[in-house]
């Protein structure tokens, strides 16, 4: 979808450096399912290996991911940010319901794992003033978020909302952003997967459905429950 993704890779380096990977890889065709959990996690083509690493919030974690609006610039309209509450809602009982070893809750105080700034800043525009390093003076399309992670383990995700998005984009790139906040932060551009929540040139999905939903249980396997045979 058109939104900018920033990893940071947080290594024995006293500097973040960040990731070089490319945001979608273009497939002519429907893949299988692991060859699209492959893609979206770590930027494989199908039968390629990885360019980006796997990343995961740690399992003392995963259980309690607290997500919630951190801030909202005076210039967000309030019926957007009306539609971004409901949505964010929306979106975490859609990940919750996918059947990953994953649970989400909404917070409205405290401290937030997962925060959403509703920023000020148009399309296309640079975002400041949020306080946050990896989100300030880097540039915005519809939707942003920026990971931290240690090795495999994310250890914060932050999601910035433009304060121009179309209504009707908000409810899936909400959903978007949150589940790339999870360590899935590829997308896929095909004419097969035009109706996926990864689609590249699409804000339309509002639902965690087939391949998607494959990609976040896989992501994150309940305990004791077999390997999925590819497909």
């Amino acid at each position: 979808m058109w939104r900018a993704l920033l990893c940071l890779l947080l290594i024995t380096l006293p500097i973040p450096r960040p990731a070089l990977a490319q945001e979608f890889i273009a497939v002519p065709d429907a893949i299988s399912d692991q060859a699209f959990y492959r893609l979206v996690a770590c930027a494989a083509p199908p039968g390629g290996e990885c360019n980006k690493p796997l990343i995961y919030w740690p399992e003392d974690r995963r259980l309690a991911l607290r997500v919630g609006i951190a801030d909202t610039a005076e210039s967000f309209r309030d019926y957007r940010f009306d539609i971004v509450d409901a949505a964010i809602d929306a979106a975490i009982a859609e990940i919750n319901g996918a059947g990953a070893h994953l649970y989400l809750e909404r917070v409205y105080e405290g401290d937030i794992d997962i925060p959403f700034y509703l920023v000020d800043t148009p399309q296309g525009g640079t975002i400041s003033d949020t306080g946050v390093e990896e989100l300030d003076g880097s540039s915005i399309a519809i939707g942003r978020v920026a990971i931290r992670s240690r090795g495999s383990e994310i250890i914060a995700a932050t999601i910035a909302i433009s304060q121009d998005i179309r209504r009707r984009e908000i409810a899936s790139v909400v959903l978007e952003e949150l589940v790339q906040s999870l360590g899935l932060v590829t997308d896929v551009a095909s004419p097969a997967y035009e109706l996926s929540i990864f689609a590249e040139n699409g804000n339309s999905m509002t639902r965690l459905r087939g391949q998607d939903a494959s990609a976040l249980r896989r992501h994150y396997p309940r305990p004791g429950v077999p390997e999925p045979d590819d497909n």
